[in-house]
């Protein structure tokens, strides 16, 4: 017997070995997807606070994994049945400090796991006083209007005075074109259902009320994107029939062509004698892929019912 258990041992190991190395491959995962346990990457700086919190609780639920599962496991290993009762461990009724332990440490968990979280959705939701660019944002059936209110700390006029804003269309998706690496608030509300903004690379959700001053939600807030890149947004609260398909996108530009951008947005076009669009503006600068006057991460909605094959 002491020459047979050591190779099961081995062969155990292997085992268990062989069978992680699998899960691991089967996941698809890089390495960088594995430290960060499966969360995806973030473009905010808000979004590196929420991939602490996660990987923090990860860790500390492993840890409490595995010395729950040692618990269970070392009484089929070294108390198996016995030859004889005489060998059995000794039987005890009530254990009051046993219990004690067992109704604590949860209880210690559950704290540090909430201070923790409270901690990181104050820090995710602060907003300071002065944003370098304020956005309206306004959702309707089905689709989005952006405006500036604010950026340099004056309001960004049209020729004829009007808000710079871009709205959306069934053959145009609406472009959010924010700075990279400045302070951003979005002002949201709605012009007729509860909507929902939401970008996935930002890690953030918020609902868009038709009153926002009679809800008990803030309808403001806050986030820096710390790459200039184009980022995917969507309505994520079925607000009616064409939900699906009330998609905007955020393209981030660096600093000065930003400024740039929301500089032409107040000019009038000589070739239209009309404002720039938001397109018009984007062509003009060509810089590249980050000035594509049209969304690249999402598609408008074909409208055309004769295009669109019957499901049945």
């Amino acid at each position: 017997m002491s020459q047979q258990e050591p190779s099961r041992g081995r062969r155990l190991a292997k085992i268990v070995g062989l069978v992680g190395l699998v899960a691991l491959a089967a996941t698809g995962c890089s390495g960088e997807e594995v430290l960060r346990f499966g969360w995806p990457k973030g473009v905010t700086e808000q979004s590196d606070e929420m991939v602490n919190l996660w990987t923090g609780a990860v860790i500390a639920s492993l840890v409490v994994g595995v010395f729950t599962w040692i618990l269970m496991l070392w009484p089929v290993v070294f108390h198996r049945k016995k030859a004889s009762d005489t060998d059995l461990p000794p039987q005890r009724q009530y254990n009051t400090l046993l219990e004690m332990i067992y109704t604590g440490v949860p209880v210690v968990i559950v704290v540090v796991l909430f201070v923790f979280t409270a901690t990181t959705e104050n820090r995710v939701l602060a907003k300071t006083a002065n944003p370098d660019v304020t956005v309206d944002v306004k959702a309707f059936q089905w689709n989005w209007d952006f405006g500036y209110k604010q950026s340099k700390g004056a309001q960004p006029k049209t020729p004829d005075g009007g808000m710079v804003h871009t709205v959306g269309s069934s053959r145009e998706i609406p472009l959010l074109v924010v700075p990279a690496g400045r302070t951003v608030e979005y002002q949201l509300s709605s012009n007729d259902v509860i909507h929902s903004f939401y970008v996935p690379e930002m890690h953030f959700k918020r609902d868009v009320f038709p009153y926002p001053d009679k809800n008990n939600q803030d309808n403001t807030f806050q986030n820096k994107i710390d790459r200039p890149g184009s980022f995917v947004g969507r309505c994520a609260e079925l607000c009616g029939s064409y939900h699906a398909f009330m998609n905007f996108e955020v393209r981030a530009l660096p600093g000065d062509l930003f400024d740039q951008y929301l500089d032409l947005r107040t000019r009038t076009n000589p070739t239209t004698n009309q404002t720039y669009t938001a397109a018009e503006a984007l062509s003009k600068m060509a810089c590249g892929d980050l000035c594509k006057p049209y969304a690249v991460t999402t598609s408008p909605f074909n409208t055309d019912r004769v295009a669109r094959t019957a499901s049945g």
